[in-house]
């Protein structure tokens, strides 16, 4: 068990937990080099359970042989700093709910065509950029049979700190990867591809037509713009989700779940 005391902020190696920025820890410039945090004792237990690399531990004293003490033992020789409630929070920036970060490596992408390879549906998330929202989307997305998530380049990550603990780990459960150019190169895979938005054209949710499809790729995009118009004029199919009292759209959080209900491969 190799347990370190913080003595100081600038200790070499605790950066990672504190000064790195996102973006920083994601490193574009060599993705082999990639780092993400996972907070929590249980969304860290699903990570390890996914696979995924552990680089080093942060948690309070009195987690080392409390919540923490199976994730340290799983996770053999590596780092596990340590030091009181306050001394983590000056570090972090925040007060840790559960007392516990994993700093892990950040897997390479991987090609749009293998991630969808076996699916039958699939999410594109079109800008979306609120942490809260992918995480939520995510979570949705495993609970309700999405076989794949794909992003946007101009989304939020994935693996943004807070989108990995407002998803309780579900972005470990399903596949997912970054997806540039048109829509329309899902149809190439196989997917027709449903624009969720509102248009004179557009069928309601459950129109059997949708139902039907043996591949449906549904497209996501912010609750405030929306997608843009060349994205919903090459889908095959604009929907909207039919609703009462004046109300003309949901958060692309609840929306998502909603569909992927209705959605569901039968």
């Amino acid at each position: 068990m190799n347990i370190i005391q913080i003595t100081s902020l600038d200790m070499p190696g605790v950066e990672v937990f504190g000064t790195l920025t996102e973006a920083q820890l994601r490193n574009r410039l060599e993705p082999e080099k990639g780092i993400f945090i996972a907070e929590s004792p249980k969304v860290i237990r699903v990570a390890l359970d996914a696979g995924y690399e552990p680089l080093a531990l942060l948690c309070e004293e009195r987690h080392i042989k409390g919540d923490a003490a199976d994730i340290i033992e799983r996770c053999g020789d590596i780092p596990v700093y340590t030091g009181s409630r306050d001394i983590l929070a000056q570090l972090t920036g925040y007060i840790l709910t559960r007392g516990v970060l994993c700093a892990m490596r950040r897997p390479m992408p991987r090609p749009v065509a293998e991630v969808v390879q076996d699916a039958q549906r699939i999410v594109v998330i079109d800008g979306v950029v609120d942490s809260t929202n992918i995480g939520a989307i995510f979570r949705s997305a495993a609970a309700l049979g999405i076989d794949a998530v794909l992003l946007t380049t101009d989304s939020c990550d994935a693996l943004n700190r807070r989108a990995v603990r407002v998803s309780m780990g579900s972005v470990f459960l399903v596949p997912w990867t970054w997806i540039e150019g048109d829509i329309q190169q899902l149809n190439a895979l196989g997917f027709k591809t449903a624009a969720m938005a509102l248009s004179d054209n557009s069928v309601p949710l459950d129109d059997p037509c949708l139902k039907q499809q043996p591949r449906l790729a549904l497209v996501m995009g912010t609750e405030g713009d929306g997608l843009p118009m060349h994205t919903i004029s090459h889908a095959d199919y604009v929907v909207r989700i039919p609703m009462k009292h004046g109300v003309d759209s949901l958060n692309v959080a609840a929306a998502s779940a909603v569909a992927f209900w209705e959605l569901r491969a039968r």
